[in-house]
């Protein structure tokens, strides 16, 4: 008996000792990190608002870290291609997936077979930021608001198109939430290419887009764009005077936002670590200056509050998607 109670006795120790190991290894691999560059994959392509968001936080983050921050864009199917490379790569503290909503939330509801799983192959680090959408008609259309598009359209159902980046990402899904809630027939006009869809809109090729006002801003200002609204539940910095579309729509709020995250299996602390050296980052003031311009609203904290947003996040997309009766693909 003696002897059993010595073996379990000796075993404990082993495991409690294995446990202190563990611990001391991810300490110090956290204390060592970074000792080259980091990576973070952006599943859109260059220009697209999460690129210009992403490559902002790279250059100030970068200088914190001592190691250089490399974007490496992978877009295509949808977000799938470059969340799926994240999903995949080694959870060594050196690769992230700097994630889209569309690739996180609303993905799930939208796709058949998904090659990542949002929850079970991520570790949230922290948010980044929200992007508001806006709502922009060729100058030549003859409505400078929502209420008198919404006029002019029902006068002439379906004349008018909208520019949207795909029928199942957040602008289409926009654009088809604006065609539900305020009786329009809107036609979309999905673009694989968002560039491709402002130029066509800013020709009048199509009358109306939904873009993120981080890459439609400096051509309203021009005069190229006329915006409409937006498409969230609150102003703008950047667009002060462009009323929401919930002051039209009540509970219209389809703004998107950006969310670090690494490969499951990514030790915690270095997570941690690299929470806090983000909220740095964008604490930095030349960062607080410019993002509102861009259409940015900058929102970091814990990697648990990461957590909690995108598990209320995907119970709000369900809804949306049953509203508007979107099936996976």
């Amino acid at each position: 008996m003696k002897t059993v109670l010595g073996r379990l006795s000796h075993y404990a120790g082993l495991v409690v000792a294995a446990g202190c190991f563990a611990n001391v290894v991810q300490e110090a691999q956290a204390q060592a990190w970074p000792n080259r560059p980091v990576t973070f994959i952006v599943s859109q392509a260059g220009g697209a608002s999460p690129d210009v968001m992403a490559r902002i936080l790279a250059d100030r983050l970068s200088r914190s870290l001592g190691q250089g921050v490399i974007i490496e864009n992978k877009p295509g199917g949808g977000n799938v291609i470059g969340a799926t490379a994240a999903a995949r790569a080694a959870p060594d503290g050196y690769t992230y997936f700097f994630a889209t909503s569309a690739a996180l939330a609303t993905n799930p509801f939208l796709m058949e077979k998904m090659t990542y799983d949002p929850v079970k192959d991520f570790k949230p680090v922290t948010m980044i930021a929200r992007s508001h959408q806006v709502l922009v008609a060729h100058p030549d259309v003859p409505a400078k608001s929502v209420a008198e598009l919404v006029a002019l359209e029902r006068k002439q159902p379906g004349k008018f198109s909208v520019a949207v980046d795909s029928p199942r990402n957040l602008a289409g899904v926009t654009a088809q939430a604006l065609n539900k809630r305020a009786g329009l027939e809107l036609s979309l006009v999905p673009y694989p290419n968002i560039n491709t869809a402002l130029q066509d809109t800013i020709t009048g090729r199509v009358e109306l887009g939904v873009f993120s006002i981080s890459i439609a801003e400096a051509l309203i200002r021009d005069g190229k764009l006329r915006p409409l609204a937006i498409a969230s539940s609150k102003r703008s910095a950047s667009l002060p005077d462009v009323p929401t579309l919930s002051e039209s729509i009540k509970d219209f709020d389809f703004s998107g936002w950006f969310m670090l995250l690494a490969p499951t299996g990514t030790p915690d602390d270095i997570i941690n670590k690299l929470s806090k050296d983000v909220a740095d980052a964008m604490g930095d003031e030349k960062i607080r200056e410019m993002a509102p311009k861009l259409g940015f609203e900058i929102e970091t904290g814990s990697p648990d509050a990461a957590r909690q947003f995108l598990a209320a996040q995907l119970e709000l997309w369900k809804g949306i998607t049953t509203e508007l009766g979107l099936k996976p693909q």
